[in-house]
């Protein structure tokens, strides 16, 4: 039986999943910029409040998406160490099964015996 890691598939999974999330969060801040400026330009006179609300949530925004894009290199980072160590362990188990098998052939213990043949 070959050594596979339970999480090495949800691990993938769950990096494409981050990924798409980031790439969505980061067209909703480019379209929030955007629409933020064209705001700007028609209410420049509401005040300098509004102006600082506003800025105030672009720059969370900007770092909520870096914060993901970190944590996205992060999470490849560690699907990539744990396909490198599944890949290592399998081989090791395939090294390890080879020996147990060369082992059991040839030693008498594990041989078949004809049982008809001592009987007589």
């Amino acid at each position: 039986m070959i050594y596979t890691h339970p999480g090495l598939v949800s691990g993938a999974l769950c990096a494409s999943l981050v990924r798409s999330h980031v790439g969505r969060v980061l067209r909703v801040a480019a379209l929030h910029s955007k629409r933020e400026e064209e705001y700007f330009t028609m209410s420049s006179d509401d005040g300098d409040m509004e102006n600082q609300v506003e800025l105030e949530e672009k720059t969370r925004l900007i770092n909520q998406v870096l914060e993901l894009q970190h944590t996205l290199e992060d999470l490849s980072a560690r699907v990539d160490a744990v396909k490198e160590e599944n890949l290592k362990l399998k081989s090791e188990n395939q090294v390890l099964g080879q020996y147990i098998e060369n082992l059991m052939s040839a030693s008498s213990v594990f041989q078949t015996t004809d049982t008809k043949s001592k009987r007589k």
